[in-house]
C-alpha cells in the first residue's frame, strides 16, 4: 500500500474479504441513492409543471419513510454479521500473546513451548521498509486458527495489521483476545494505532507467515 492509493488492501484473512464484499456492497447502495437524488434534483430544477394533487401526499409520505428503513437493513444485517464472526473464537490452535511497551512490542508463545521475544524497529538500511522494518518478527502458521491476546504494560497500544483485518487496544491492567486466520504465507506490516507518546510512530509490527511444520521447528 502506498498514501497515493484509494482502495483497500488485499485480503489475506477471511475477516478482511468480507469487510471488502461488505464495503463493495454498502458503496454500491449509496452510489445508487447518491444517483436518485441527483436525478430527482435535476428534476424539480428544471420542471416547470405543476400539479396541485401532488402538494400532499400520503402514500409517497409514507413510502420515503419505508424505503430508506429496508436500506438501512440491507446494512446493518450484514455489518452485524462480520461484527460478531470478528468476535467469535473457534477452537484456536495456538495462542500468541502481544505486549505492547514504550516503544516496542514483545512476542510470547506459551503453548507447547515458552517463547518470547522483543520486537524493536530497525534502522535505516538500503532494502529494508522504513519505519516498518523490526529486528525479530512475530511468527505465525498460515491456516491455521490462532487466539492473539493483548495486554500492555505502561499505557494504551493498538496492535493492528490492516490487511488481516486485525485492530486491539493492549491496555494496562487487562486482556483483549481477538481472532486471527491467515490464509496465505508472506509478511504482513502494521503499526500501533493509538498515540502512546513521542516515539508512537516508531514502534511497527511484522509478522511472517509459515507453514505449521516451519513454525513448530522455530518455536521448538
Amino acid at each position: 500500500m502506498k498514501w497515493t492509493k484509494f482502495y483497500l488492501p488485499d485480503a489475506y484473512s477471511p475477516t478482511m474479504e468480507q469487510l471488502v464484499y461488505f464495503h463493495d456492497h454498502t458503496m454500491s447502495i449509496i452510489t445508487s441513492i447518491t444517483i436518485l437524488i441527483c436525478i430527482l434534483l435535476n428534476s424539480l430544477l428544471w420542471n416547470k409543471l405543476i400539479d396541485l394533487n401532488m402538494n400532499e401526499h400520503q402514500m409517497i409520505e409514507t413510502w420515503w419513510t419505508i424505503l430508506p428503513t429496508i436500506v438501512l437493513f440491507l446494512i446493518a444485517i450484514p455489518s452485524l454479521k462480520i461484527l460478531y464472526s470478528m468476535e467469535e473464537l473457534i477452537n484456536p490452535t495456538i495462542s500468541i500473546k502481544s505486549m505492547g511497551h514504550q516503544w516496542y512490542w514483545s512476542y510470547e508463545y506459551s503453548d507447547k513451548f515458552c517463547k518470547e521475544l522483543e520486537s524493536y524497529m530497525k534502522y535505516n538500511k538500503k532494502n529494508d521498509f522504513r519505519l516498518l522494518e523490526v529486528d525479530n518478527k512475530m511468527k505465525a502458521p498460515f491456516l491455521t486458527q490462532i487466539r492473539m491476546i493483548f495486554s500492555s504494560s505502561d499505557v494504551l497500544h493498538s496492535w493492528t495489521i490492516p490487511c488481516l483485518a486485525i485492530k486491539m487496544d493492549a491496555v494496562p491492567g487487562r486482556i483483549n483476545q481477538s481472532s486471527l486466520m491467515i490464509k496465505k504465507p508472506g509478511i504482513f506490516m502494521g503499526q500501533c494505532s493509538e498515540i502512546c507518546g513521542a516515539n508512537h510512530s516508531f514502534m511497527p509490527i511484522m509478522l511472517e507467515s509459515i507453514k505449521l511444520n516451519k513454525f513448530i521447528k522455530w518455536i521448538s
